[in-house]
């Protein structure tokens, strides 16, 4: 990391202390040109916020992100936010997304958050040509 990233890098720190929403949707929408681990860490960092206005800015990096990593750690914060808001973009990564953690790690956050409507998704991704996804659907 160079020496403006551990300037970000403070911000978003600052940001959490004032649990500043506004601040990491702004982050979230355009930090795509920045280092991969600031952008996991903003994403992990709302995890302790726990408030429901992130799940549609999460949900648009779980969609929109290049990264696979960036990917899974925003499905793993959904899943500890809990919010069945996210259920849908869940669904959509578990069944779509090219990278296989980001289907299991979707699988694992559907299976936390518990809403029997998805039920028939679930049974398709049972069906996934990853092992991995296959079992946390099944466990799901």
């Amino acid at each position: 990391m160079g020496e403006n990233d551990y300037e970000v890098l403070k911000k978003l720190e600052d940001a959490i202390e004032r649990k500043d929403l506004a601040y990491f949707k702004s982050f979230l929408q355009t930090s795509q040109g920045l280092p991969l681990l600031l952008r996991v860490h903003s994403v992990c960092m709302l995890e302790h916020i726990g408030n429901g206005q992130m799940v549609e800015p999460l949900c648009r990096v779980l969609k929109q992100d290049s990264s696979p990593l960036t990917r899974h750690e925003t499905a793993f914060t959904l899943e500890q936010l809990g919010y069945r808001s996210a259920v849908r973009a869940l669904v959509e990564a578990m069944l779509h997304d090219e990278s296989s953690i980001v289907r299991h790690e979707s699988a694992v956050a559907l299976s936390s958050i518990g809403d029997p409507a998805i039920i028939p998704e679930l049974k398709q991704a049972i069906a996934d040509k990853d092992e991995d996804v296959r079992n946390s659907a099944l466990i799901a």
